[in-house]
C-alpha cells in the first residue's frame, strides 16, 4: 500500500526541528552533561560545566539559541519505498522549512552560497541532505544542525590494512588531541571506520546523531568506543579546553564493509550541545 506524504507536512515539521534544535538540549544530551559534572574531579572543570548548565537553563527559559552558532543544517532522511512524496520537490520542501525555521525562530545565518566569494544567503539555505531508501511506508527525518567551531576540527585518516586496531585508535586520539579546545569540550566523537573516503565521513556524521548513552551493538565497536571514551577523557583537555577529567561525553561509532586496500577512518567531533532531533511522518 503506498502511502502519501504531502511537503507541507515536511515543511512543517523541518521549521520546528530547526526551532527545537537549536534551543533546548536533546535528552540524551541533557543527561550526559547532568552526570559530567558529578563526574568532573578538577574544580575549574566543575565551574565551567556548571555555567554550561546555567546557560542552558537561560537558554530553556527565555527561548534563546543554546549557542551563537547555529549551524549548517544537516539532514539524514530515510524515506520507505511505500512513500510517495506530494506537492514540491523533496529537497525544495527541506529547504523551506530551513529557511522558515531559522528565519521566523531568529536564529542565526551561517551559510555563505558560494565557498569562495562567500556571500551569505541570509535564510541558512541549502542545507547538507543524506538520503536513503528504506523498507515501509515512513519517513524519518534527522536533523543535525553542525557549528564549525567543531566541524573544523574534523579528519579523515586513509590507513593501510596492516595498521588495524591499533592505527585507528591512534586516528582517534591524534583528532582529539588536534582539536583541543576549538572543539567546545566536553565533546562528542563520532567515527567513521570503513566504506570509501567520503564514506567514512558520513558515517561519522551520522554516528553524533546516536543517543550518547547507547552503544553500537557489535560487541568488539562497543568496547573499542568504550576505551576510547577513557583514553580520550584522560587527555586532560577537560571541560573548555581548561583541563580536567570529562573531555568528552561519548565517542560513538559506526562501521562499514570496504576495500581489501585500504582503512578509510573518518573523526567528525561535535560540541558539548551536539544537537540532534528526530521526527517521523
Amino acid at each position: 500500500m503506498i502511502r502519501t506524504i504531502h511537503t507541507d507536512e515536511v515543511i512543517q515539521t523541518i521549521r520546528q526541528m530547526c526551532i527545537e534544535a537549536n534551543h533546548y538540549l536533546s535528552p540524551d544530551m541533557d543527561e550526559a552533561m547532568k552526570k559530567a559534572v558529578s563526574q568532573e574531579r578538577s574544580e575549574l572543570g566543575q565551574k565551567i560545566l556548571n555555567q554550561l548548565q546555567e546557560n542552558l537553563k537561560i537558554a530553556d527559559e527565555e527561548m534563546i539559541p543554546i549557542c551563537q552558532d547555529t549551524g549548517m543544517a544537516v539532514f539524514f532522511i530515510e524515506l520507505g519505498q511505500d512513500v510517495h512524496v506530494e506537492g514540491a520537490a523533496l529537497e525544495e520542501a527541506v529547504n523551506e522549512g530551513v529557511r522558515q525555521g531559522y528565519t521566523e525562530g531568529y536564529l542565526r545565518k551561517s551559510v555563505v552560497g558560494d565557498p569562495l566569494i562567500r556571500e551569505n544567503t541570509r535564510d541558512n539555505t541549502p542545507a547538507v541532505i543524506h538520503y536513503s531508501i528504506v523498507p515501509g511506508d515512513k519517513m524519518k527525518i534527522t536533523l543535525a544542525p553542525k557549528g564549525f567551531g567543531s566541524e573544523n576540527m574534523s579528519r579523515i585518516f586513509m590507513l593501510k590494512p596492516a595498521d588495524g586496531i591499533e592505527g585507528v585508535k591512534e586516528a582517534i586520539m591524534t583528532a582529539v588531541k588536534d582539536a583541543g579546545p576549538n572543539a567546545c569540550p566536553p565533546m562528542v566523537v563520532g567515527v567513521g571506520i570503513g566504506g570509501t573516503f567520503e564514506k567514512c565521513a558520513i558515517l561519522a556524521k551520522k554516528a553524533l546523531t546516536r543517543p550518547v548513552n547507547e552503544h553500537s551493538k557489535i560487541p568488539y565497536i562497543k568496547d573499542l568506543e568504550m576505551e576510547m571514551l577513557d583514553k580520550v577523557n584522560k587527555l586532560g583537555i577537560g571541560p573548555g579546553g581548561l583541563g580536567g577529567t570529562i573531555t568528552a561525553l561519548a565517542v560513538n561509532i559506526n562501521t562499514y564493509a570496504t576495500h581489501i586496500a585500504g582503512l578509510p577512518v573518518g573523526v567528525n567531533i561535535c560540541c558539548h550541545v551536539n544537537r540532534h532531533v528526530v521526527r517521523e511522518l
